[in-house]
């Protein structure tokens, strides 16, 4: 067990913030999490955060994957004292962190997102996974599945896709699983790519959209300048910055606020 102290860190905030889909409340402050092919629980008490790993498996995945380096309280403090809603936001969300997850599954994860709840999500993404992922028993005796490779979901049969309640982003995820095996986008290229270019380039992938790509952007390859609008983002654009967001402002950590934003409207607080 490693504990972490962090104020900038809410668990609870991290796992409904609509950007990670394998992350859930198992207990009293306690969630569960399977990432990089792990699985990991966190207890959190106030500013102290205890992750069930070695310290070489946090330093390794953990530290990173949960942006433990970055000072989201610096991002904060530099939003303007005028915009009151922006900085209610940034307060009511400051346990948010912008997560390094992978590449591969945010892509899946965020195709099945379009038009979409987050219950309904996390239920296709575990349904997909106990189906095509690879069974795995974690160092405590839990039971999980890692997620679906691409050539897994390649070789699936569109029946059975639509067995996991996809719908009809069950051709979305067949023929981007089978793009990926051609090597029509190198994923690995894309993390040396700067966002507008990386962005262009997820596009060519079946059922990517506008937003699914800075999706993908924000929450895997962690470019923070990337900023998904769905129907909470520009219902507040519209209502609270009718002359325009100041991206200008803020480039660099745009993401980062955008992430307040969704997390402050969807809890009916704006």
């Amino acid at each position: 067990m490693i504990t972490v102290q962090c104020k900038n860190f809410s668990a609870l905030q991290i796992c409904l913030s609509g950007q990670c889909f394998r992350m859930e409340a198992c207990g009293e402050d306690k969630y569960c999490l399977i990432a990089a092919g792990k699985y990991l629980e966190i207890v959190q008490n106030d500013d102290n955060i205890s992750f069930d790993c070695t310290q070489e498996e946090y330093d390794n995945i953990w530290k990173n994957y949960f942006d433990m380096d970055t000072d989201y309280a610096k991002i904060i403090e530099c939003i303007d004292s005028d915009d009151i809603y922006l900085t209610s936001a940034a307060e009511y969300g400051k346990g948010i962190r912008i997560l390094n997850q992978d590449l591969w599954e945010m892509i899946i994860s965020f195709i099945i997102s379009q038009q979409n709840n987050i219950k309904r999500i996390r239920k296709c993404i575990k349904l997909l996974c106990e189906k095509y992922g690879e069974k795995k028993l974690s160092a405590n005796g839990i039971t999980y599945f890692d997620f679906p490779t691409p050539q897994s979901l390649a070789y699936a049969k569109m029946e059975d896709l639509y067995a996991c309640n996809l719908g009809y982003r069950s051709r979305y995820v067949y023929e981007t699983a089978n793009s990926i095996l051609c090597n029509d986008i190198e994923l690995q290229a894309l993390g040396q790519m700067d966002y507008k270019t990386a962005k262009v380039e997820l596009l060519k992938l079946c059922g990517v959209g506008t937003k699914v790509a800075d999706c993908i952007c924000l929450f895997a390859l962690h470019k923070t300048d990337a900023f998904p609008k769905d129907t909470h983002i520009n219902k507040v654009l519209a209502a609270k910055y009718p002359d325009g967001f100041p991206y200008e402002k803020y480039s660099g950590s745009t993401g980062i606020l955008q992430q307040y934003i969704f997390y402050y409207d969807l809890n009916g607080m704006g």
